[in-house]
This record gives C-alpha cells, sequence and structure tokens, in this order.
C-alpha cells in the first residue's frame, strides 16, 4: 500500500502534500529582490541555496523583523545576513505527525524538504492542515489568497492593492 492510498493503517507522508517547487534565492541577494519575488509568487517565504546546499529560510517576518524595524535599508542587507540559518528539515517520507510535531516544538509554520541532501520541496501548516482536516478555517485560508487587501500605510493613507491572480492550492 503506498502513502497515496487510503485504509486505517496508511500514514499520510510529506511527500503527499508537499510544495516540490520551492522558490530559492542566492545568498548575496538583497532583501528587496527577496520581497518582490515573494510578492510576485504570492509566497511568504524563500530558501536560500547556494550550489544546491540550503543554507537557509528566510520569511517576509524575517525582513520586516531584521530590517525593516532595525531602521536597515533593505537594499543593503543580503538574504544569508537576515535568514533563519540552518532551519529544521524533514524528508518527503517524514510523517504529516511528525512534521507538525517539529513545527509546534519549534515554533515554525514551514519546512524545507531535503531528500539526499538535497531541496525537494517545501511543506506549510497551512499544507498539514488541509490534509489533515480539509473542512477546516485554516485549510480554507492556506487553499485561497485574497483577492484583495487594505490597510493604512505609515503616512495614515489607506494603501489598498489587487492581486493578478488567485491561486487555488492542489
Amino acid at each position: 500500500m503506498t502513502s497515496k492510498e487510503e485504509g486505517p493503517q496508511t500514514e499520510r507522508l510529506v511527500s503527499d502534500v508537499m510544495t516540490p517547487a520551492a522558490t530559492t534565492v542566492r545568498p548575496d541577494a538583497t532583501l528587496v529582490e527577496a520581497a518582490q519575488l515573494m510578492r510576485a509568487q504570492e509566497i511568504g517565504d524563500v530558501l536560500v541555496v547556494k550550489d544546491g546546499k540550503l543554507l537557509g529560510l528566510l520569511t517576509d517576518r524575517d525582513i520586516t523583523l531584521r530590517a525593516v524595524a532595525d531602521g536597515v535599508d533593505p537594499l543593503s542587507v543580503n538574504c544569508l545576513s537576515a535568514c533563519t540559518p540552518d532551519p529544521v528539515t524533514v524528508t518527503p517520507g517524514t510523517r504529516l505527525e511528525a512534521a507538525a510535531e517539529l513545527m509546534r516544538t519549534h515554533a515554525v509554520r514551514r519546512l524545507p524538504v531535503l531528500e539526499d541532501g538535497r531541496l525537494a520541496g517545501m511543506v506549510s501548516l497551512g499544507d498539514l492542515a488541509q490534509a489533515s482536516d480539509p473542512g477546516s478555517t485554516l485549510a480554507h485560508i492556506s487553499r485561497r489568497a485574497p483577492d484583495t487587501w487594505s490597510e493604512e500605510g505609515a503616512a495614515g493613507r489607506p494603501v489598498t492593492g489587487t492581486r493578478s491572480s488567485t491561486r487555488e492550492r492542489e
């Protein structure tokens, strides 16, 4: 019985739910370049990779807290210096329950997936929610990115944007 078959004995694996093509950046890419890539792909993280080796995980939160909040120019900071180095990882054969426990223990929402030491993809808390309880609010939120967003900018003026596409996760 493979991990994709349904049955009482089957344990679902990371390979069943992961995103196989994770987005990567060079260690010397600027935070602005990383942020633009995240915006273009409607994602919240990129993996910092050099010569096929995973060096770190950079999230939109890292950019905010490690550069913008400190008043540092994001054009002058490279991704390697702002990322979380040596992130916790899983393999495609990791059970979903074990991946969820790693996320809980390490207080992270995303885990890079490595196979034989090479990057194979990414698994997120949303992926796990969709697999374990497809009807949950978290699973629903994870499936669909909002079409529009609106907030108050730093100058107190409303800032509103429209996403060019709404993506459904498979």
